[in-house]
């Protein structure tokens, strides 16, 4: 059983939610978020990345920036730009991005069922990532961002989505990087009860997106619950449940500095011991599982690991980002902590094989890898037996909105 509820969401007024509605703040630069909000005073960068509006600002930890998100919102809100509805409600929310779509539930989720265990994670947080998010979320009073989850679909829920989306929409607007997004507003209380009586059959939710976002949403209800401030709300969880079966991970490729103090010929040899090198030829991505691309001195090979490291068993060990990882980068290019080694860097697969090669051409490391993506039921096995994939195994495409639907604690 899932406890979802409607939220009285604050939400752009339907003229504004285009130039409103932002990329999370964990995908830009600050030079990038800069770049982004010129000639756009409403975009939700303000808030979401108001670092952007302190030039002198002490990263992450000074005061200020948490301030001025503050008062960013507050100025969306004294001018009309953002509204928070009267009554809770669900929302809608479909991105399509080519021939692609995925329509998730807007909704609140029991922040005690997160503490309980009953929402998976499935990768690990960073303690000053987490604890600049729990300011950001105690010193607007809003979690101002979704938490993206996902769950083994039910028909109910899809036979409900399938219906609204015929309607005319909320919202429907083309993002700069050509994903349409499009939001409807559930408000009849025969609808409400419909995702009610639907998530009270799913078993468990799994994040997919968001790990940072959840832990300090939960970390501030804890706080605020001490200090006697706030009330039910805190208790929730901003969040957008897309089925399984309309996910997809795409692939998170590495990059490695340099060669480990190793020549062309024996960091071949090496790879050579666990790992088939075949030209690549049909192509710089690899085509399934266990196989990988590999760029060094301006040429793909294809890398079959062999049958002596696959571990199958081993919801973690027998994932592919693992197999390069324990048989390759460790032992091999010398990467023992991928978390913390500057030696090397996480490419998301919507950059391409071009990023890859850039790196290498350019001098700013010497070999790079493609990864074949890992399935969202690898994912969730992963999450079920209780344990954590390797840093940057995932990354969802397209990305969900910040500005659009915004939760505020009192």
């Amino acid at each position: 059983m899932s406890l979802v509820v409607p939220l009285r969401a604050l939400r752009p007024a339907k003229p504004f939610a285009g130039q409103v509605a932002a990329p999370p703040y964990d995908v830009l630069s600050c030079d990038e978020a800069k770049r982004f909000v010129l000639g756009n005073p409403l975009s939700f960068l303000h808030v979401e990345k108001s670092e952007i509006d302190v030039p002198d600002a002490e990263e992450g930890d000074d005061p200020r920036i948490f301030e001025k998100a503050r008062v960013n919102l507050l100025e969306l809100v004294d001018k009309g730009i953002l509204r928070r509805d009267e009554s809770p409600r669900f929302y809608l929310y479909r991105q399509k991005i080519g021939e692609r779509c995925q329509i998730g539930i807007v909704a609140g989720v029991s922040i005690a069922e997160y503490e309980a265990g009953r929402i998976k994670r499935h990768e690990l947080t960073r303690a000053d990532k987490e604890r600049e998010r729990t300011r950001h979320i105690d010193s607007v009073g809003a979690q101002t961002g979704p938490v993206f989850l996902t769950y083994r679909g039910r028909e109910p829920i899809d036979r409900l989505t399938a219906r609204v989306v015929t309607r005319p929409p909320e919202y429907d607007f083309t993002a700069v990087d050509g994903v349409v997004h499009t939001a409807w507003v559930l408000n009849d209380p025969g609808e409400i009860s419909e995702v009610i009586e639907g998530f009270d059959r799913v078993e468990l939710l799994y994040i997919a997106d968001g790990h940072h976002r959840a832990a300090a949403a939960a970390t501030v209800a804890r706080l605020r619950k001490q200090r006697n401030q706030g009330g039910a709300e805190e208790g929730l969880l901003l969040s957008v449940l897309f089925p399984q079966d309309q996910v997809r991970i795409m692939d998170y490729n590495r990059a490695v500095r340099d060669l480990n103090a190793l020549t062309r010929e024996a960091f071949l040899d090496r790879v050579e011991e666990n790992f088939l090198i075949q030209s690549a030829a049909a192509g710089k991505s690899p085509a399934r599982r266990h196989e990988f691309g590999m760029y060094l001195d301006g040429v793909w090979r294809h890398l079959i690991a062999r049958n002596k490291i696959l571990k199958e068993e081993d919801p973690v060990a027998g994932l592919d980002v693992s197999l390069l990882q324990d048989h390759l980068l460790g032992p091999v290019l010398g990467i023992r902590d991928p978390r913390t080694d500057a030696r090397i860097s996480f490419i998301g697969g919507i950059r391409g094989m071009g990023e890859l090669e850039r790196l290498v051409d350019g001098g700013a490391c010497a070999v790079a890898f493609s990864l074949y993506p890992p399935t969202v039921g690898e994912m969730m096995a992963v999450a079920d037996a209780g344990k954590v994939m390797p840093p940057k195994s995932t990354w969802f495409e397209p990305k969900l909105l910040s500005g659009l639907f915004v939760h505020l604690l009192e």
